[in-house]
């Protein structure tokens, strides 16, 4: 979550007044006490809500019918995303709403709400008969059926009787592939009688019994976590798709969840080191933190669905379809604790993976850098995995100062190009982004920004130092957004160095505010409001354009796995448009001599690369591996598919043994540092050992190695030679 802050504290204030005197003139103030559920404090939440967004929002939305529309699509796909709940009776009955929600937020009227969330209650207290009904007695596996999990084309239940065989097939499969699982340990054992010497082996019975009650263990545990929700949190849910359907980055939070972003935005991270999103009923992994647990077993992916956690030896939980703060909590734990993982990867394989819970140290936050050498130049890895800063601490560090310290340390080591590395980097301080496309151009413009109103301001930087003004290489990827994306755009707009990497950054061109929404009612006895995150400006490049859904276009666009999938902001139904506005003054750089040069030689190098035509052939595979979503549930067919994947698997497992030509090495303080730091000395072996398997790292040094001008090159030449010489 990128909320850029620091610039809108002149703004904010503005609107701090406006809102409010308004909200004041409205009569929020001075309520009766309430019951905690009481629809009253929902009411409100819902008119103050609203009225701060329309106020506030860059862009807001009219709240019409169009509006209303899209509320009762996102909402009824969050109630119940895999459509196992609702009979399409029910939605008949709702569709009636289905253009009366705008009227509804205006009025006050919470009965589209009251209806749902009654009939949601009501659905799932008869599901629990469904699946324990399925579970009682054995499946017959060699049946020739299948199971359709393509949620958003598959339609509701028309009767009890369909709902009740959707329920018998779904909990059909997860028996299925928990089954299939405890058959793989069997023949481990066999292959390896000194790993269950001391276990009797299974028979297919007791497997299959075990497999059931497994699944009806993950079933119960889910429904309990479902009994444990209150009418607030369904509550929020309605709220929510009120709130994102003006853009996808405004969202409300309630107050557990605003506590839960104050501790995000302290840094500290624990339990296995990964960022885990909600995919309709699935939770998705998407991002792996450096340093962290996950990150350093090296078999968890962004991209990779968890369908079940287990705690140690004990027995898995299945949590599809259970909620995101749920799988958190079964996730995490004290730090040494085991968690076992049944992951889905992005081939359709399932594997089981074995994490050692740890603390995530803030420090793996933070910039770090490396040093390479070719044809006798030596080369600058900066790896800035967010722009951060502390603006209560003016003392504390910050990205733009480590950055710069960073730069001098590489100039001391006699580098002769550096590569800024911001892939997987979602943003962070404007302050910092600013600053540090300031230590690689004289003064000029970084971004400009444009508020709700209109008002135009353009960032500077105002110093003419150049920290670097050597050959300089940026790199992004599909996850690069937001702050990342000003850097890469401005380091292009100047053409000061070659942007590489993913056909295109995120493109998240707006900025986020944060508003503590009780600040705007006076004397209330209803407790916390929670929070609203809304939209209130938008980024534009110097050269006029918007960052927004085109992101910023890679000078050298290289092949990577998620090339065809959607995953970018352009891929969000209701996302802000791109636009632009008139270009700021800016001088184009003129030091480098062989920019398109080294460009076309990079388009060269890689259309000749087998190893990234791979790449390009798995990252289409991978994009038609995501349009299936049909399985067999007749074991001998199920374990033919997974066979297959993993055949067809092994075809891209070069991808992962490649190995680059390159060795890197750390700077000679944190060499010194790394004799009496034995986790530090680790972390930095992993790191160098990543780069060293790092393809795209190889294309950027060869880059850099291209950037340098003819002379350089001559006499880098001869001072190899007279090494040589020397050393003869």
């Amino acid at each position: 979550m990128n909320v850029i802050m620091q610039f809108m504290r002149k703004n904010y204030k503005i609107l701090l007044v406006v809102l409010t005197l308004s909200v004041a003139l409205l009569g929020f103030s001075l309520f009766p006490s309430k019951k905690e559920t009481d629809p009253e404090k929902d009411k409100l939440l819902i008119e103050l809500l609203t009225f701060v967004i329309e106020k506030g929002h860059y862009s807001p939305a009219d709240i019409d019918d169009n509006f209303s529309k899209g509320v009762y699509k996102d909402y009824l796909n969050a109630l119940d995303p895999s459509k196992r709940f609702f009979l399409q009776s029910d939605i008949d009955e709702f569709a009636k709403f289905e253009t009366q929600i705008d009227d509804q937020i205006l009025n006050r009227d919470l009965s589209f709400f009251e209806l749902t969330y009654s009939r949601l209650m009501q659905r799932m207290e008869e599901s629990k008969s469904y699946y324990k009904d399925a579970l009682a007695n054995p499946f017959d596996y060699k049946a020739d059926e299948t199971f359709n999990a393509d949620y958003e084309k598959i339609p509701y239940c028309k009767s009890t009787k369909e709902l009740k065989e959707r329920w018998r097939l779904q909990v059909k499969l997860s028996a299925l592939s928990t089954l299939v699982e405890k058959q793989k340990l069997e023949e481990d054992k066999k292959k390896n009688p000194e790993a269950g010497k001391n276990d009797a082996p299974k028979s297919f019975e007791q497997m299959e019994k075990e497999s059931r009650e497994s699944t009806l263990n993950s079933l119960n545990d889910n429904f309990s976590f479902i009994k444990d929700l209150d009418r607030n949190d369904w509550f929020s849910i309605y709220i929510n798709a009120i709130s994102s359907r003006f853009d996808p980055h405004t969202s409300y939070m309630a107050p557990n969840e605003k506590d839960r972003f104050d501790l995000s935005m302290s840094g500290k991270l624990e339990g296995i080191g990964a960022r885990l999103q909600k995919k309709n009923d699935f939770t998705e992994i998407s991002e792996l933190i450096s340093g962290g647990p996950a990150w350093r077993g090296k078999q968890l992916e962004s991209g990779d669905i968890i369908l079940k956690v287990a705690q140690g030896s004990g027995e898995p939980v299945d949590v599809v379809g259970m909620r995101l703060d749920d799988v958190v909590k079964k996730i995490k734990g004290p730090k040494g604790t085991e968690v076992r993982l049944t992951v889905k990867k992005q081939d359709g394989t399932i594997k089981v993976i074995t994490i050692i819970r740890d603390e995530v140290e803030i420090e793996e936050t933070y910039v770090k850098s490396s040093v390479v050498e070719k044809d006798g130049f030596k080369y600058g890895i900066i790896y800035l995995p967010k722009f951060y800063i502390d603006f209560e601490d003016q003392n504390s560090r910050d990205a733009a100062k480590d950055v710069a310290i960073e730069v001098e340390r590489l100039k001391k080591e006699g580098v002769q190009g550096i590569v800024m590395d911001v892939r997987d980097n979602g943003g962070g301080s404007l302050k910092t982004v600013v600053d540090i496309a300031g230590l690689f151009i004289e003064q000029g413009p970084i971004v400009q920004i444009k508020s709700a109103a209109g008002k135009k301001e353009v960032l500077y930087d105002r110093d003419a130092k150049v920290q670097w003004d050597g050959p300089l290489v940026v790199m992004i990827n599909e996850f690069s957004a937001s702050a990342s994306e000003i850097l890469a755009a401005a380091i292009q707009d100047y053409k000061r160095g070659v942007v590489i990497g993913s056909k295109q950054s995120y493109g998240k061109g707006t900025v986020q505010n944060l508003i503590d929404l009780n600040q705007f009612v006076r004397g209330s006895t209803y407790g916390d409001l929670g929070a609203l995150k809304t939209t209130t400006q938008k980024f534009y490049r110097i050269n006029g354009g918007s960052t927004q859904l085109e992101g910023v276009k890679s000078d050298i666009a290289i092949p990577d796995k998620y090339a065809y999938l959607k995953m970018g902001e352009r891929d969000i139904d209701n996302a802000m448009p791109w636009d632009k506005i008139d270009p700021a003054n800016y001088n184009i750089w003129d030091k480098q001599n062989n920019f398109e040069l080294a460009i076309k030689k990079s388009k060269s190098r890689m259309q000749a690369n087998l190893q990234l035509q791979l790449i390009d052939d798995n990252a289409k595979w991978l994009s038609e591996r995501n349009k299936e979503n049909v399985f067999s549930l007749n074991i001998d067919k199920f374990k033919a598919e997974q066979k297959a994947l993993e055949d067809k698997n092994k075809k891209y497992k070069p991808i992962a043994d490649y190995k680059n030509e390159f060795v890197f090495n750390s700077l000679p303080y944190e060499l010194e540092a790394m004799e009496k730091d034995n986790v530090l000395k680790e972390k930095r072996e992993r790191w160098h050992e990543s780069l060293s398997k790092d393809i795209y790292i190889e294309e950027a040094i060869h880059i850099l190695n291209d950037l340098q001008t003819e002379n350089s090159k001559g006499l880098s030449n001869k001072l190899k030679k007279e090494k040589v010489v020397i050393k003869s």
